[in-house]
């Protein structure tokens, strides 16, 4: 593709290819390209080029690939000293792929109703992810106390690797305890990396960093190729 980037995708087409991600604008940081449609194979053909979709309801569809990007190497876990004590009261039940539409749900919920009335997770996303569970591309981490569904998250798998989307809180840490489960898991299904997409210091407390797009997409080259583990594990309080 030549010209300048953002770059138009035509969603009339079922040619999945994106433009290189060296070519994403600087600013704002990242964007690649506009338009297209949430079909599952132009999903993962994004996602294991290293571009995700973000977008606010009525816009077209934005593409992204920030530089630099944040990870978090499953080895290089951070758990903090109020964490653990959390964990070790185990007052949390952990499960993957049990209330997947629940947890998109959740997520899709503002924040903040005063500062942020909307959400970027449309009806459109929610159904596109949807699909990517039914293929067994998406999946979630759903955070149980009392038999009440109060934390969670969910994302892409490729490979060993683990494109994270979006996460939700009821409860104190539940997010967290979530999220700190399905790290270790990964660690031992020795996943290459954990895509966190951007900085955030919540991300930074519990270990993530910032490298450089061009090492992020050659980490993908390497574990998105490699053979995926079953997506199940028994529910844990997290211990």
């Amino acid at each position: 593709m030549r010209g300048l980037a953002p770059y138009w995708i035509d969603s009339r087409s079922n040619n999945f290819d994106f433009p290189d991600v060296g070519l994403a604008l600087d600013e704002p940081d990242g964007l690649l390209a506009i338009g297209g449609d949430l079909k599952p194979q132009r999903l993962l053909a994004a996602y294991r080029l290293g571009i995700f979709p973000w977008y606010n309801e009525g816009q077209p569809i934005l593409w992204w690939a920030p530089n630099p990007r944040a990870v978090l190497f499953p080895q290089q876990l951070k758990i903090s000293r109020s964490l653990r004590k959390t964990l070790r009261k185990q007052s949390f039940t952990v499960t993957l792929n049990q209330a997947f539409t629940d947890v998109i749900e959740a997520c899709s919920h503002p924040r903040d109703y005063e500062t942020q009335p909307g959400t970027w997770i449309t009806r459109e996303m929610k159904q596109a992810y949807q699909q990517l569970h039914e293929q067994g591309y998406a999946h979630s981490v759903e955070c149980w106390h009392n038999e009440q569904l109060v934390g969670g998250l969910y994302g892409v798998a490729i490979g060993r690797v683990f494109f994270g989307e979006s996460m939700f809180t009821r409860h104190s840490d539940a997010s967290k305890v979530a999220f700190v489960t399905l790290v270790q898991q990964l660690a031992h299904w020795e996943f290459g990396i954990i895509d966190c997409q951007v900085h955030s210091r919540h991300l930074e407390s519990l270990g993530a960093k910032t490298i450089q797009r061009e090492q992020f997409t050659g980490l993908l080259n390497t574990f998105c190729e490699q053979p995926g583990p079953v997506w199940q594990f028994e529910p844990t309080s997290n211990a």
